[in-house]
Formats: C-alpha cells, sequence, structure tokens
C-alpha cells in the first residue's frame, strides 16, 4: 500500500511539469520552388488527431507538443515532409511538387469533362499559371506563345490586338484556320465586335488559371464540327474558402527598336543630286526628317489587378477580381484601355451531391484607333518638314501649289503624322460572358452525375470616325475637302445550352466512364452603320445576319483496365443552319487507345517513372466559311446608292445571286505519341507524331457555263494533307532546398501539301505591293498552300542582278507570265520554344526563347521601292529602300516586282522576355508577402531578314505595326 501511495504521489507531483513540457510551435510553409506561401497544408502530429491547416499565408500554429513529436505536413500534388519537434518556437518547411503524384491528381479538360494528365489518351497539353510567358501581355493568348509544340501565335504590334494562332498548321484553304476557343465550358464566336481589337482582349489575362490544347482528332471530336483546327480551353481561376486578397501592379515604358532601311534626309539630296532631273532637284526641301521617328512615341503600359477569395457567408466558396489595362501603341494616337470585372462562384449541396459553378465576366473596352501610316512614312520626302505653319491643312505641311484647302496637289503621298493627328478613331466595346454549370450526383445512384451548363455572351460596339475638314486624308469631291463623321454599332450575342449524363462504375479491374449528352448554340449578330455623314451622296445602313444554330448530339466512353490499358471512344453528330437539308449533319468518330509500357515492360525499373504509348484517329468538321448561306437562293436589293433610275424615279433591284449546295469540310487525324519520365519524373516529355488529311475543302471554283448566276463560287472540291512531328521535354536540373532550376524545350516540324484543287487547275492569290489585281502565291497541287510564284532572277559575273533579266523557264524565247515559276513557301522548316525559370532562396529569374528556321518572306518594301523610277510620284518626290544601292534598277514592273531575289529567308530567334523577381515572403510583419520583378519584353530578335520583323502572317511583308521593347517593373502582394 506504502508504495502504491508512493507512486501516486511522484505521479501527482510530476504532472504539473509534464504540462509545462507541453508547448505551442507557429510556423510557415511555402512552396520550395517559388518560394511562395501555401495554403491549405495539412500539418499533424503523426499517430495522433493532433493537427492544424495553414492559412493564406501559409502560417500555422499547433500547440500540445512533446518533444520529440513527429509533425507531418502533407498537401496535394506535394511530396510529405516530417520533422521531429525539439522544442523549438518556430519553423519554416519548404514542401516540393510531386510530379509522379501531380500526374495521379492533376485533372486536364477533355470537353464536357476532365481526365487524370496520367489517364489522357489524346495529344493534349496543359500550361498553369506558374509556366506562363511574363510581362506587358494584354491579350490572353500571348501567356501561351512558345509554350506548347505544334502552337504558333502571331501578335502584330498594335495594343490588345488579336492574333493569328494555327495549331499544327490548321486544315483549311478558304475557311477559317482558327482553332475553336472555350472559356469555362463556353466556346466562344471568333469574330470582333465594332469597337473591340479582338476576340480575346475582352478577357483579362490575371483571371486565367490555365490553358488546355486539344491537338489530336481523338481529343478534339468531342466538339465536332468546329474542331478541324483544334481546340483551346481556358480555366479561370476559382473560387476558395480561406480569405485571400491578391493584388498586381505593371508599369512600364516602350519604344520601337527598329526601322526600315530608307534614305535619310541628306543621303536622299546626294541620291536626287545624282539620279534626278532638274525639276527634282528644284523641289527637294530644307528639311532633316525622320518619317518613323515622327509617326512613333515613347508608350506607357500601366497594369492594375485585385482579387479577392473566400467563403461568402460561409457556405459560397467566392473569387471577385477587378482589373484595369492601359497600353499605349507605337502610333502616336493609339491606345487600348481595358476595363474587367470577374465573378466566379462554387458552392455545393447535399453533402456534395450538388455542385454549382458561376463564372461572370463584364469587360468594358476603350479603344482610340490608328490607321497604318508606316508605308506613307516610309515613302514620304525626308527633307520636307512635318509642320508648316503657312499651311492651310491645319499646319501640317502638304504638297500643295498655292494658299488655299483646294490647292493640294495630286497624287502624292500624305503627311503620316497629320493623318494620325487629324483623325480621332474611337471605339466602344462592353461585353459580358459567362455561364452556369449545376452538376448534380444522384442520391439513388451516386455513379450517375447529370450536368447542365448554360452560357451567354453578348458584346455591345460601337465606333465613330472623325477627320477634320481640312485633312487631306478625309472625304475629297473635286478639290473640296469634307472631312468624315461616321458611326456604326453593332451586337453580337452567343448562347448556349448544354446537357450530358456522366456515368463512372468500376469493376474489378475495370474503371468505366461514359458520357451521353446534348448541345445547342446559337450566334446572333446585328448593327447599323451611317457611312460618311459629310458625304450627302452616303446613305446610312443596317444589317441583321442570318442567325447561325448549331446543334450537337455527343458521346464518349473512357475505358481504363488494370490502371495499364486505356481506351476513349468518342462520337458527335453535329448540325448547322449554313448548309441545306441533305448535308445540314455531320458524324464525327474518333477512337484513341494508351498503354501504359512501364507496367509491363519497366515495371522495376526505379530510374523509368512512366513510358505511355498513345494511338490515335478521328474525324473532325469545319463549318466557318465566309459565304454561310450559299445553299440558299437569294436575291440581292440594291440599296439607295445602287438602284436603276426610270423616267426620275429610284427603283431598287432584285439581283439573283449564286446559289449551289455546300457541305461539311472534313479532316481524317491520326496520331502516334509516347509520354516519358525519368527520375520521378524529374525528367519528362512527348513525341508525337500525326498525320491530317483534310476533304471536301471550301475553294472558289468555276461553275459549268451558264449553271448558276455567276461564273464562280464556293463549291467542296479541294483536299489537302499535313503530316508533322511534335517533341518537348522539362528537366528539372537542379532541386534544392533553396535552388531550383528547370528548363523547357519544344520542337515542331510539318508540312503542309494540296492534293486537290477543282480541275487541277492553280489558284492565284496574295498581292504583289504594286497596283492591284496581281497576285504573288498559288495553290497548286503537290505543293505548300500561299507558295511564291515568281520570275526566276538572272544575275551577271559579279553576281549582281539583272534589271527584267529571268529566266526562260519554258524555252519558248519570251519572258511571260508562262515563266513563273513556284518557289518556296511561308511555312518553317522548324519551330522552337524554349523557357527557363532559375530560383535561388528569395530570388527569381526567367525567360523565354522562340525560334522559326526555313520561313520564307516576300519583301515587298524592296519589290515594290528599290527602283530610281518611283523617286518621283506625280508632282512630289518619294523616298524609296536603301536596297536600291544594291540593285540599281531603274523602272518598277510587273515582272521585277515578282523577282524570287526578293523572297528573303525569315528564320528568326527572338526572346519574348527577361524578369527578375524577388519575394519577401513575411512583408509587414507576417501579414502579407511581397515579390517586386522587373522585367524586358522583346529584348532582342536575330536574324538576317532585311526588313522590319520577319514574324508576320502570310509571308507577305507590306509593312506592319511593329513590336515595341519594353521594360517594366511590379510588384505583387498577397494578404
Amino acid at each position: 500500500m506504502k508504495t502504491i501511495s508512493k507512486k501516486l504521489f511522484i505521479t501527482l507531483l510530476l504532472l504539473p511539469l509534464t504540462m509545462l513540457a507541453q508547448s505551442t510551435l507557429k510556423g510557415t510553409v511555402t512552396d520550395k520552388a517559388s518560394g511562395q506561401p501555401l495554403p491549405g497544408v495539412n500539418v499533424i502530429v503523426k499517430g495522433t488527431t493532433n493537427g492544424a491547416t495553414t492559412d493564406f499565408d501559409g502560417n500555422f500554429t499547433l500547440s500540445k507538443l512533446k518533444s520529440g513529436d513527429v509533425i507531418e505536413f502533407s498537401f496535394l500534388g506535394f511530396k510529405t515532409v516530417s520533422v521531429t519537434y525539439t522544442s523549438q518556437s518556430a519553423l519554416s518547411v519548404s514542401l516540393e511538387e510531386d510530379s509522379t503524384l501531380l500526374d495521379e491528381v492533376t485533372l486536364v479538360s477533355v470537353g464536357y469533362g476532365t481526365v487524370k494528365r496520367k489517364d489522357a489518351t489524346g495529344s493534349v497539353t496543359t500550361v498553369s499559371t506558374k509556366d506562363f510567358n511574363k510581362g506587358a501581355n494584354v491579350t490572353a493568348e500571348n501567356l501561351l506563345n512558345g509554350k506548347v509544340a505544334g502552337v504558333t501565335i502571331n501578335t502584330s504590334g498594335a495594343p490588345g490586338s488579336g492574333s493569328e494562332i494555327r495549331i499544327r498548321g490548321g486544315s483549311s484553304l478558304y475557311g477559317s484556320n482558327d482553332p475553336l476557343i472555350v472559356i469555362d465550358g463556353l466556346p466562344l464566336d471568333n469574330r470582333t465586335g465594332e469597337g473591340s481589337t479582338s476576340v480575346l482582349a475582352s478577357l483579362n489575362p490575371n483571371d486565367i488559371e490555365s490553358f488546355t490544347v486539344l491537338k489530336d482528332a481523338s481529343a478534339t471530336a468531342i466538339y465536332g464540327s468546329r474542331a478541324s483546327n483544334g481546340v483551346i480551353i481556358i480555366t479561370t481561376k476559382r473560387a476558395g474558402k480561406s480569405l485571400q486578397v491578391e493584388y498586381n501592379f505593371q508599369y512600364g515604358t516602350g519604344r520601337k527598336f527598329n526601322k526600315v532601311d530608307v534614305f535619310s534626309a541628306n543621303e536622299f539630296r546626294a541620291l536626287i543630286n545624282e539620279v534626278g532631273t532638274q525639276p527634282m532637284i528644284d523641289r527637294l526641301g530644307t528639311a532633316n526628317t525622320d518619317w518613323q521617328e515622327e509617326i512613333y512615341r515613347r508608350t506607357d503600359f500601366v497594369d492594375n489587378n485585385l482579387s479577392l477569395k473566400g467563403n461568402l457567408f460561409n457556405r459560397i466558396p467566392t473569387r471577385l477580381s477587378v482589373g484595369n489595362t492601359y497600353q499605349e501603341g507605337l502610333r502616336l494616337t493609339n491606345a487600348f484601355t481595358r476595363n474587367s470585372v470577374a465573378l466566379n462562384m462554387s458552392p455545393e449541396f447535399f453533402e456534395g451531391h450538388l455542385k454549382v459553378r458561376l463564372s461572370a465576366n463584364y469587360t468594358n473596352q476603350r479603344n482610340r484607333f490608328a490607321a497604318g501610316v508606316e508605308g506613307a512614312a516610309i515613302r514620304f520626302d525626308p527633307t520636307q518638314p512635318v509642320y508648316d505653319a503657312s499651311s492651310p491643312y491645319d499646319g501640317f505641311f502638304e504638297y500643295r501649289n498655292g494658299p488655299n484647302t483646294s490647292n493640294f496637289l495630286a497624287p502624292a503621298t500624305r503627311n503620316p503624322v497629320a493623318q494620325l493627328l487629324q483623325t480621332n478613331d474611337r471605339g466602344i466595346n462592353n461585353r459580358f460572358f459567362g455561364n452556369l454549370e449545376v452538376d448534380y450526383k444522384f442520391h439513388f445512384l451516386p455513379e450517375l452525375r447529370a450536368v447542365v451548363n448554360v452560357g451567354f455572351d453578348q458584346e455591345d460596339g460601337e465606333r465613330r470616325i472623325l477627320v477634320g475638314r481640312n485633312a487631306l486624308t478625309g472625304f475629297i469631291n473635286g478639290t473640296t475637302l469634307y472631312g468624315v463623321d461616321s458611326y456604326s454599332e453593332n451586337t453580337r450575342k452567343n448562347k448556349l445550352f448544354d446537357s450530358y449524363f456522366v456515368y463512372n462504375k468500376s469493376f474489378n479491374n475495370l474503371d468505366f466512364e461514359a458520357t451521353a449528352g446534348y448541345s445547342y448554340q446559337k450566334f446572333e449578330f446585328q448593327g447599323n452603320f451611317t457611312r460618311n455623314r459629310n458625304n450627302v451622296d452616303d446613305v446610312p445602313g443596317a444589317f441583321a445576319d442570318p442567325d447561325v444554330v448549331l446543334i450537337g448530339f455527343f458521346g464518349r466512353t473512357n475505358f481504363n483496365f488494370k490502371d495499364k490499358y486505356l481506351l476513349t471512344l468518342t462520337y458527335r453528330r453535329d448540325g448547322t443552319s449554313r448548309f441545306g437539308k441533305e448535308n445540314r449533319w455531320g458524324n464525327f468518330p474518333a477512337v484513341a487507345f494508351a498503354w501504359k509500357l512501364k507496367e509491363d515492360f519497366f515495371k522495376n525499373t526505379a530510374k523509368l517513372s512512366d513510358l505511355k504509348l498513345r494511338l490515335g484517329w478521328g474525324i473532325t468538321g469545319q463549318q466557318a466559311i465566309p459565304q454561310g448561306l450559299f445553299y440558299l437562293p437569294q436575291y440581292n436589293i440594291g440599296d439607295p446608292n445602287s438602284q436603276y433610275v426610270i423616267g426620275g424615279v429610284s427603283y431598287p433591284v432584285g439581283v439573283p445571286a449564286a446559289n449551289g449546295p455546300v457541305k461539311w469540310e472534313e479532316t481524317y487525324t491520326y496520331n502516334a505519341g509516347l509520354d516519358y519520365g525519368f527520375f520521378e519524373n524529374r525528367l519528362s516529355g512527348s513525341l508525337d507524331f500525326f498525320y491530317k488529311k483534310s476533304y471536301d475543302l471550301f475553294q472558289i471554283a468555276a461553275f459549268a457555263d451558264g449553271g448558276n448566276f455567276s461564273n464562280q463560287g464556293p463549291q467542296n472540291i479541294g483536299d489537302m494533307s499535313t503530316k508533322g512531328v511534335e517533341f518537348s521535354v522539362g528537366y528539372d536540373v537542379i532541386r534544392k532546398e533553396n535552388f531550383n532550376w528547370n528548363v523547357n524545350l519544344n520542337a515542331t516540324k510539318f508540312e503542309r501539301r494540296i492534293d486537290k484543287v477543282a480541275l487541277g487547275t492553280p489558284l492565284f492569290t496574295g498581292f504583289t505591293g504594286a497596283g492591284t489585281g496581281g497576285t504573288s502565291q498559288i495553290f497548286q497541287e503537290g505543293f505548300t498552300p500561299n507558295s511564291f510564284f515568281v520570275y526566276k532572277q538572272l544575275y551577271d559575273q559579279s553576281g549582281a542582278p539583272i534589271e527584267g533579266a529571268f529566266a526562260d523557264l519554258n524555252g519558248d524565247g519570251i519572258i511571260s507570265g508562262e515563266d513563273r515559276y513556284i518557289y518556296k513557301n511561308p511555312d518553317p522548316d522548324l519551330l522552337l520554344g524554349f523557357s527557363t525559370t532559375l530560383n535561388y532562396k528569395n530570388f527569381d529569374l526567367g525567360f523565354n526563347l522562340r525560334a522559326s528556321f526555313g520561313n520564307r518572306i516576300l519583301n515587298t518594301i524592296n519589290s515594290t521601292r528599290s527602283y530610281s523610277s518611283t523617286l518621283l510620284e506625280g508632282q512630289s518626290l518619294e523616298n524609296i529602300s536603301t536596297n536600291y544601292l544594291n540593285t540599281g534598277f531603274i523602272q518598277q514592273n510587273g515582272e521585277n516586282v515578282l523577282s524570287d531575289m526578293f523572297i528573303e529567308n525569315g528564320s528568326f530567334l527572338r526572346m519574348d522576355y527577361a524578369t527578375m523577381g524577388y519575394t519577401f515572403p513575411n512583408w509587414l510583419g507576417g501579414k502579407a508577402s511581397l515579390r517586386l520583378f522587373t522585367t524586358v519584353q522583346n529584348p532582342f530578335i536575330i536574324t538576317k531578314y532585311s526588313g522590319l520583323d520577319p514574324e508576320i502572317t502570310g509571308g507577305i511583308d507590306a509593312t506592319i505595326y511593329p513590336r515595341q521593347r519594353q521594360f517594366l517593373f511590379g510588384a505583387n502582394v498577397k494578404f
């Protein structure tokens, strides 16, 4: 009994000491790669229920700890870290991404659903926030540029301007080659409304979480009739349950960094004195004007974004963001302003059986547009001043022979600075778009879900153009200047209703998922315009395009056997109002198979973490053609500008228009791919081979004599094939506690060939830059679309070109159009993208490079402005290209401008941006994190191309809006 009493006494004596030994620990958890705080990390004492969760700053507090306790830190997609508690009062922990685990949990959007990245069977690439391009990315697509193999994005230098986006080269000749863009389940209309700069200018890039690019038909067939050119799925940032406030600010300033090579004022005077006549010499001025300097300016860029995340009423996860972007263009008056508001909500009800997702976006764009005056700036006499105090044209120098506005000389190039400053061209565009998705998992059958998605997109735009009555670039009737006053407005609407069922079931070793649904989408477009109200002969007008309705029935099944063999079957039946009853519906099937080879052949190979073979086939469609109702017999009624006058009375006339049956373009795609990963996916990537064959392509072809109301029109005749290979690799070169470095490379090679045109007769396209009606490119069976069709230049023994001397290729002794031949094309031989990110402690550094090899360009500046005869236009002098010093040519004509010597190699290496930043993870006493950064946008380009910039669309350089070089700095604050 004494012994028991002693033990009880000792226990009671030590109990307070034991209580004192239980301590409290505070700490922070960050992302090892970026140094950013990680909210939502589970912090738990191993073997107990004692735990906590990090807040939005990555902070946690854990109490009732004893020395020797093991604390585990776990977070989805990251490796679990264990730390032994040794009575410390503070602790900082960094978690490292688990690439293998990320494949297990990361979901990839594939249209009407998602799949785990490791189970994807098609050619699908996802780019998320941490991999986006940095800098002044005003429009969303530029976040993606250079990041995905097979995807090219070409954006002009105009602020907010649209881009030419191509996935695997496109699939059409005359139809659209733009990919389908889907934002949060809402497919967009790629056309742009009045007052706006581009379709994606209405989406704030700061609101985007990820891009998913669907490239092969096995992935895109679920979108059927609009998927021949690939699909880009944009997912916006979602709501969060914990309160987070984030503010992003950027300021930048930019300038042009290159010019077209023309003669300076002094060089021009010397040239005129050397080759000009006395009247030409007498027209020389005394000024020294660089017109390319005068039309451009230093620019400002300001970008502000504020976002709030939280659990509204403790029930509704919500994200609200507001943004303001202001970007000046290089042209004197050009500016883009965007104000945006985005709201995302994702509440769940009935213990997660009912999920509701709301995405709503409002954008207000205000643009001041500026005309393309580069051509005038290149040509205008550099010995003349910008301003002339005695000028009746608002003080701007113009060619004239008297004191009045009617005393202008013609023909003559007009002052490009005057054109910019005397024109007030403004647009306003208000756009609301979004969708509401309801996802219900049946209580009585939890394997079955019903999903309804309703989307809406309305764009109201207006534009007004004012040109003063003293401007020579306005409307002129005879010798009287009237100026311009025009107004236009239009409304676009896009309505969507999707409903589908999803069934998931596991049978022993087989996982099965089936999706079946219906889609309805309607596009409306209407507007009105005044034409020029200063011209009494111009009459206002209005239009209402016929509604375009798309209806689809779709289904998809996914089979996963033993987590090794994957099979996806897809089918969509689409109908469109663009075609007649006999061709209205199209069928678009696809099948894809994937085999996780590692599980069968390399299961015990530790270094190999992933090896998956993918095979896919499918058919996709194309229905976006300019002649949307060509199947309908129509009569065009003349407006007041187009009527017959009989007996003094005007009568509108109905003229029958050509019509005929048209149907879907169809593209058959074959794809074989291999996904690989080594060293726990520290080194990973993919290799894809693809072949596309497009049938029944739209082209403008001749009708049989007397067979229609026109001699030609759109018909389904052409065929085209594309084959290529894509390669991508990512490598975490260094993975350490305070030092991480990763690199990513992608490469693409593809070839396009025209297999069939109507009657085998070539189609001519492109332009020459000289006069009207001339063509410089060709659609010819066996060749790449838009190949150059030119004359073969002859050279003397010294290698100098001989003016007017071309090879007589048909041997008839005459140089004529029959001697033109197909020479090169604008398609690149190889495309490369390279990016890298380096993090050392709180420092970060990154840049992105893009390269194109083998693309050819027709330089029309040189081909049309390298002749001494073009120094004089009417009664005014004009500047010419310094390439004249290489050719010495005198006369511009239809043959010289089509010499193959003007086809140049457009290969280039461009750095899109370089950025450097430093993060203060415990700013404001640990209440916030702050990242300060600086970025150079477009720091350099390496090329042998003699023009302004080799990155152009279509292969013909006839002056472009130059891309500016910008220097930016900014701050990112997270509370």
